[in-house]
Parts: C-alpha cells; structure tokens; sequence
C-alpha cells in the first residue's frame, strides 16, 4: 500500500510539472524561501539575549569591581554608556535586517499563493481534460461493464479531493518540511544535548502519526469508493425514476440508498475518528516536551554541563530561550503536517481513481485504409476535400505519393463468423450473410438472438473472434475505425439527445452541414411538420435527453440525424419501435426515401416494418436458421411463418 501511495505521489508531481514546468518550480522556490525566513527568527534571539547577556555581566563585574553601585555609576563615565550604545545599535541592526527577510517573505507568500491558485485550478481543468479525452478513447465494452455514476465521480469528487490537497496539503507540507529541517539544523548549531531531547521526542509524535494516520488512511480510501456507489446508484434511480414509481418501488428504493448511504456513513466515521484523534493528543505531547526541554535546558545550566555544539556557544540563558520557541515551532510544524493526512490520503486516493481511468487501454485501432470524399473524373475516383456525396477507400503503403482508391457502394459481407463476449460464452455461430448495394436486409428473431450483436460487429465496437467481414471488399479490420464508422448511419431503439438546439442535434450526424442541409434531412425523416410547431422552430433548445419531446418526436430527430450524415450504409436497430402506427407511416415514408440506394441492415421485432426487405434472417440463439424474402419464408411455413402469423410470440 505505502508503495502504491509513493508510486501514487510521484506520479501526481510529475504530471502538474509537465503542465507547469516554469511555474511550479518558481512557486517551489517561494515556498521554501517563505518557510526559511520564518525559521531563522531563532538565531536573531539567541544573538540579542547573548549581547544582552554579556553586557549585563559586564556590568555586574564593575559593580564587583567598585563594591557599591555608587562605584558603577561613577564608571559609567569611562565608558560603560557607550557600551550598552553599542549594543542596543546592535540589537536594532538585526531587527531591521530581520524585519526587511520578513518584507521579503511576504512578498514571496502573495506571489506563491497566487501561483498556486493558477497551478491547482489549471492542474485541475487539464486533468479533466485528460479524462474526458480518454473516455473518447476508451472502447464501449468499458461502458457496458462500469457504473456510469461511478465514472462520473472522478470528474466531481475524485478531482475535488485533489484541489484540497494541491492547493493546500501540498504547500503546507512543503512549508512544515522547510521549517523542521532548518529548525533541526539550528537546534545541531546551538545545542546537541537539547537537540537529542527533540529527537526522541519526535520520533514519539512520528510513531503516534503513523499509528492513527495509518488507520485513517485506509478508511478514506474506502471513503471514496463508497461515495462512488452512493453517485452511481442516484444516477441510476434518477434515470428510471418513471420504473420506479409505476411498480410502487420507492421505499424499496430507499432502503437499498440507506444501505449504500450507511456504508458510507460508516467508513467516513471511522476515518475521521482517527484523523480528529491525531491533532489534540500532538498538541499535549507537544507541550509535554516543551517542558522536558526547559527542565533539561535548566539542569544543564545549573550542573554547569559543557555545551556540545557546532557554534562554540557557553551553555547559558541565551541558547535554552531560544531552543525553547523552537521546540515549539518544531512540533507545531509537525503538527500542522499531520492535520493535512486527512487531504493527503483523501487527495491520493482520489488521484488513483483518476490515474487508474486514465490507465485504462484505449480503444485498439490499427486501420490504415481511409475514408475520402472524391469525384468522378474519367471514371476514377480522384480525392478531394469538399463533400460530395461519393466516398472510396484510401489504401496507402504502396510507392511513395501513391495511393489506391476503392469506391465506397456499401457492398457487406460475412463469412462464418464467431463472437462472445465473454470468454467461452459463445454469441454468434458461424454467421454468413452478403448484402449487395442498394439491398435491404432484416434480422427478426426472439430477444436475444444476436441480432444487435451483428450491428455491433459491423462498426467494430466489438471485434470478432472467428470469420471474416468485408465491406466493398476490404477486411473492416483494415479499415480505420472512425472511418468505418463515418461510412455507417445508426439509429438506435433507444434515443440520444443532447442539451442543445433542435438544429444541432441533427448536425450532430455530420458537423460541416449547413442549416439548409439539416432541414431537407429533416423533411426526409418526417421531423420537420412537429419541428416547425415548437416554440423557437429549429432553433428549440432539447434538454434532458429531449424530456420536453415524445418518444416518437425523439426518434424522428435520431432518423433526421442520420440522413444528414448521408452514408452509404444504414443500421435500423428497432428504429420505429417507440412510434405510434399513424407516425410509423410518415417516418417509413421518410425512411423508404432515405435508405433508396443504400445497403440497408434493419433490426425488428414488428414484422411489419420487413415485409418489403430483399431478404430477411430469422435468428435464433445466435445462428440463422432461415432466409429468404418474405413471400418465400411465409411458403416455407418454417419458424418465421410462425412469427409472422402469431403461432408464437417473438420474446
């Protein structure tokens, strides 16, 4: 554990350099500076109670000297004025050299907090950055496998923790480490004796930190997770809140929140248990060895002890004051390390929920054959960069400057094709399928069966295990994967929205199309009749995964979004199923126009929908068991003769 949290901090100061690399080295600097100054007020004490103290015997030796303070009065005269002139000039020499080291801590402590509030929230928004482009990355197995609500807790509460802990633990700790070591060293200078009561007076505190701090360590880390469970499970009621309360499952709900809001409750008891336990039993051990120095510092004197020290200084008054306000600062400046554990441990953990996403492998892609807009010139496709409506595969790794184009007509097929998603669970069995350009093809069979399996494989969310699929001739693995998925037009059964405009939920099918494109897509669709009743037309803000829109309304814009995009290909995964029978006429209307010329894959449970596809397949439990059209399969009187006539129900 202690080497995951050391792997853990290396890490962390590693990454804030590379973002700060002048930055954060100057705020260093300041830091250490400002702890510094604050230390050395020790040796201008021990200087002016040494001169203080050496005039004063020298006094105290001419009233000897003259037997009667009479006598010392009338030496005055020969000088003993201009002696204590002297050193009260002295005294005020170093407190203004003192008073202008402050000035200049100062200074060095407006410009390190300054520095540090750009270093944290700039470390902060990068790391955010970082995440959000990782998730991008990231394939959608990790999305089907992780809590949502749990990945959103490292952008809220994970990267919170790590605000607390840059921002102030780390700049704290710094400071306290600056301050204990030049104490150290000061202490050694004056006096070893009294340093070695310190010593082993803060090898106690040390014992008691790692005993508490140890335990309040691992339940702060199981903090975290918990508060991750918490979000994922209110993220998950919040989205099926209808679910929950059309099957009256509300206190079922509750007691399930209370369970996981317990757990919670109970790790962040104990952690703080520990961590409130530390400060008050420091303090007192604090003040234990105050005293301990003070009666050592004062039997030293008094037997008259010789003085072990790198300065030569006499043991007397003006090194155990001094030592006295430092054994103070000494453990005051532990104290204040220890009262950052709770961010510290709180901040790390957090940083490896962080660092763990961001470790996690990115989506593989090793495709080198392209997607490219072209024209026709001579009858060859020739590249160009404005959009056209014609694509072809670019192949490259011939000769230098040379590429081969082939144009891009839709033509699909798979060769005995296996796939599990889990190992040794077996999906698909041995699918075979061609679709021709321009051909509509149908998968119907029970829930189940592997029909979204096969449109999952055909944009490569999942890559096969077994077989082959060509896509106008090239291995789809070949093909690199925002290309593929460039050429593939989806529309899922269940809809997604985002919070903006009803005009930029269409463009989100393709970025670069004008107003003008967006509305004839949305004509194609049938979305442009409710469009233009709302409120602000296009230009209606959809919020809450559209909330404000019908289920059917949502999906027409899903079809609007994907005729923007105008590919050559067509996944309908259930793409009618949440529209009424009066709206599924105008959206197959649209849909009819849409898929003309295109290769079109259509997923179904109402049979309706597939009477007019080129060929249908009938799955069951992963492998096709029928094809043919409609009329053929419905002569057949198999399994889909069957469905279709309602001897047994599709689920």
């Amino acid at each position: 554990m202690a080497k995951k949290k050391t792997h853990t901090v290396r890490r962390l100061l590693k990454t804030v350099f590379q973002f700060y690399p002048v930055i954060l080295p100057l705020t260093v600097v300041c830091i250490i500076f400002n702890g510094v100054i604050s230390s050395i007020p020790a040796l201008f004490m021990q200087n002016i109670i040494a001169m203080i103290e050496d005039s004063l015997k020298n006094s105290f030796d001419l009233v000897t000297e003259n037997n009667s303070i009479f006598g010392l009065m009338r030496s005055m005269e020969g000088g003993v004025y201009d002696s204590w002139s002297v050193v009260g000039g002295s005294i005020l020499r170093l407190v203004g050299i003192l008073a202008v080291l402050y000035v200049f801590s100062l200074l060095s402590g407006i410009i390190y907090n300054q520095l540090m509030a750009v270093i944290t929230q700039g470390t902060l928004k990068k790391l955010r950055v970082k995440l959000f482009r990782r998730m991008q990355e990231m394939p959608i197995s990790y999305f089907d496998t992780h809590n949502h609500g749990d990945i959103m807790s490292h952008y809220t509460n994970d990267i919170d923790t790590l605000r607390q802990m840059i921002s102030q633990s780390f700049p704290q700790l710094l400071i306290s480490g600056t301050v204990v070591v030049t104490i150290f060293c000061i202490m050694i200078y004056l006096c070893l004796w009294l340093a070695i009561v310190v010593v082993a007076g803060v090898l106690v505190i040390l014992v008691i930190i790692k005993r508490i701090g140890g335990g309040s360590a691992k339940y702060f880390v199981r903090q975290q997770k918990s508060l991750g469970e918490v979000e994922g499970y209110v993220e998950e009621i919040m989205n099926g809140q209808k679910v929950v309360k059309v099957f009256c499952h509300e206190r079922a709900s509750e007691a399930e929140f209370d369970a996981l809001n317990d757990k919670l409750f109970r790790e962040a008891e104990k952690a703080n248990k520990y961590a409130n336990t530390l400060p008050p039993i420091l303090n007192n051990v604090g003040n234990v060895l105050y005293v301990i120095v003070a009666v050592v510092g004062g039997a030293l004197i008094l037997f008259g002890t010789p003085n072990v020290s790198i300065s030569g200084i006499v043991m007397g008054v003006s090194v155990v004051i001094p030592f006295l306000n430092m054994t103070k600062q000494f453990v005051g400046n532990i104290n204040q390390v220890s009262q950052q554990i709770n961010a510290v441990i709180m901040g790390l953990a957090g940083a490896e929920r962080v660092f763990a996403l961001l470790d996690e492998p990115a989506e593989t892609d090793d495709g080198h054959v392209y997607l490219v807009n072209v024209t026709e010139e001579n009858g060859a496709p020739v590249e160009c960069t404005a959009h056209t409506g014609h694509w072809a595969w670019k192949r490259t790794g011939g000769a230098p400057g040379e590429a081969e184009y082939t144009r891009l007509t839709g033509d699909v097929a798979l060769d005995h094709v296996d796939f599990s998603y889990e190992q040794g669970k077996e999906v698909l069995h041995d699918i075979t399928l061609e679709a021709t350009p321009g051909q509509k093809v149908a998968f119907v069979g029970a829930t189940g069966a592997g029909k979204t399996t096969i449109a999952n494989l055909l944009n490569r969310f999942y890559d096969i295990a077994e077989g082959d699929i060509q896509y106008d001739g090239v291995d789809i693995k070949e093909i690199r994967k925002s290309d593929l998925r460039r050429s593939i037009g989806i529309v899922l059964q269940e809809t997604s929205l985002f919070t903006a405009t009803v005009m930029e939920n269409i463009r989100y099918g393709r970025l670069d199309a004008s107003d003008e494109e967006c509305v004839a897509a949305a004509k194609l669709a049938g979305a442009d009749d409710f469009i233009t009743r709302l409120p602000e037309g296009y230009q209606t803000v959809v919020s809450g995964n559209g909330e404000n829109l019908s289920q059917g309304q949502r999906q027409l814009l899903a079809i609007s979004r994907a005729a923007v995009a105008d590919p050559p290909v067509m996944i309908l995964d259930e793409a009618t199923s949440s529209i009424d029978t009066r709206t599924e006429a105008i959206v197959q209307r649209g849909m009819d126009a849409l898929m003309a010329g295109r290769t079109v894959f259509v997923i179904a449970h109402r049979l309706s929908t597939v009477k007019n596809a080129d060929r249908i397949l009938v799955m069951e439990h992963g492998r096709i068991i029928e094809r043919g059209t409609h009329a053929e399969l419905i002569e057949k009187k198999g399994q889909y003769y069957q469905l279709y006539t309602g001897a047994f129900e599709l689920e």
